[in-house]
């Protein structure tokens, strides 16, 4: 028997984090894609929910809530505006290496500063993301995008540990095609003197598989949206004496798309919690990431595709949509990785044999 129930905590937040997206984010996705950040008005109120602390520790003044909890919240945020939710996260997915490769002193000296530093960001490169060279306590090199106009700290998390790095590079702003109320900018590092540098393979693994996590939860909202929305349109349009959605093609489409939205959150799901019950998680967050990007090749065209020319234009929200699902899937090393990182899964765990099956 499955349990789908949140519990009360879990879906008090939710439903106060749906409100917030409805007031501080959804009217105002425009105005925070052409200023390149949220409003003062969003920031604090998301700073009275206590959203950044959510997965920090209690006794760093944190929430202690896992990565259901983040999934939950971040699909939320998302369905309004998966750029904001990464220009409001000030420690975003840079947390999980800190946390994991760094632990409970990496919170303390490099993760709680922030946090009290107005405005400021930090910012996590995977495999994929850049061309850093870490060379010593060195780190050289440019990563062509991220989703930030700010970087007060820069992880960069490899298949053997992580480092860190606070000055010694620059930000060039870049116009960015997805997630533009978070910012964009190319990094360009000479030299830059690294100040936390930690190793080991399993927690790097960790981390990544953390961030796919994150990632993907925004994915799930973003497509979540698209779908909900395409699909009311489809229903309200009338053409040849009824609403395009009783038309069997569109139909059809409408209910892939959603198939494909909730086959994502369920496998989000199950990873999130496999993360909080201390299981081995990696290949189902790989997975579940892959599957996310995987249902928004499918959900962005499509939602577009219903709207027919009004998709493209910008009073609809779907050529937006489609831009940031784009975006969201070239993060945390992109689709490639994490499909041969859920292969590489599936091939090391054990297969049952039934007694018919063996030799």
């Amino acid at each position: 028997m499955f349990d789908f129930d949140a519990g009360d905590e879990l879906s008090l937040l939710v439903e106060t984090v749906r409100g917030f997206a409805a007031d501080e984010l959804a009217p105002h996705v425009r105005e925070h894609e052409a200023g390149r950040s949220v409003s003062e008005a969003a920031k604090n109120a998301a700073r009275q929910i206590g959203l950044a602390g959510l997965e920090l520790p209690e006794k760093r003044g944190g929430a202690g809530q896992g990565a259901l909890a983040r999934a939950l919240v971040n699909e939320e945020l998302a369905a309004a505006d998966p750029g904001a939710a990464l220009a409001l996260d000030p420690l975003g997915h840079a947390l999980y290496a800190l946390a994991e490769c760094g632990g409970d002193d990496a919170l303390r000296e490099l993760a709680l500063p922030l946090l009290a530093q107005p405005g400021a960001r930090a910012v996590l490169l995977c495999a994929g993301d850049h061309a850093l060279r870490v060379e010593g306590e060195r780190v050289s090199g440019r990563a062509p995008w991220l989703p930030s106009d700010r970087a007060d700290l820069v992880v960069v998390l490899g298949e053997a540990g992580a480092v860190a790095i606070r000055t010694g590079f620059e930000l060039r702003s870049v116009r960015g095609a997805g997630l533009r109320a978070a910012g964009a900018s190319e990094l360009v590092a000479a030299g830059a003197p690294v100040v936390a540098a930690w190793s080991g393979a399993d927690a790097a693994a960790r981390a990544l598989a953390r961030a796919r996590l994150y990632v993907a939860s925004l994915l799930v909202g973003c497509l979540r949206h698209a779908a909900d929305f395409s699909r009311r349109y489809a229903m309200e349009r009338v053409a040849f004496g009824r609403p395009i959605a009783h038309h069997q093609a569109l139909a059809f489409l409408i209910v892939d798309m959603h198939m494909a939205v909730d086959g994502a959150r369920l496998l989000l799901h199950e990873a999130a919690w496999r993360a909080d019950q201390g299981l081995r998680f990696e290949g189902e967050a790989a997975g579940a990431f892959a599957e996310a990007v995987e249902a928004s090749r499918l959900v962005g065209p499509a939602s577009v595709q219903i709207l027919g020319g009004h998709g493209f234009m910008q009073d609809y929200p779907m050529e937006k949509a489609m831009r940031e699902a784009r975006a969201l899937g070239l993060l945390v090393g992109g689709l490639d990785r994490a499909r041969d990182a859920a292969a590489g899964a599936l091939d090391a765990a054990p297969v049952a044999l039934t007694s018919g099956e063996h030799g």
